[in-house]
């Protein structure tokens, strides 16, 4: 049995060690919000936070979460974390919706690192989350938004 806090609650989990985390999240523990894409932790669909740094949990095992924290976009309520989603949704940065949760868990990794990011620093730190709608420029966009107010 693997024990892990999610989201501020204390989870377990008979799962082998070896499952990816995401199929404990999604199929084991029935958060949806984490979303599953290329399975090889090329597009960032997947990522949630590990102890505070992002993460895919498509290629990592349920075992690397034992008595550690994992933060999914359902729990994630720091400050920069809801900066983030008001500035998604001011900056109407969704299309089709399926990355952003990967995208909003690396920007606020990003943001709790580094409140006031350049351009460049944005593009390296959100550089490896695939969006297939091309929605770059407002991503890039919200996160300075976010940063802007203060709160990440």
């Amino acid at each position: 049995m693997i024990e892990f806090q999610l989201n501020g609650q204390t989870v377990t989990t008979e799962s082998p060690p070896d499952t990816p985390l995401l199929w404990v999240i999604r199929d084991e523990l029935k958060l949806k919000g984490t979303k599953f894409a290329c399975g090889i932790a090329l597009c960032g669909a997947c990522t949630v936070h590990l102890d505070g740094a992002a993460l895919r949990s498509c290629v990592t095992p349920v075992s690397a979460a034992e008595n550690r924290a994992v933060t999914t976009i359902e729990g994630l309520d720091s400050s920069a974390g809801k900066a983030l989603q008001s500035a998604w949704i001011e900056e109407q940065v969704p299309q089709c919706g399926y990355c952003q949760t990967g995208q909003i868990m690396q920007a606020a990794n990003l943001l709790a690192d580094n409140p006031n990011p350049s351009d460049a620093d944005i593009d390296k730190a959100m550089n490896g989350i695939v969006c297939r709608c091309m929605a770059y420029t407002r991503i890039r966009k919200a996160i300075k938004s976010a940063a802007n107010r203060g709160e990440a």
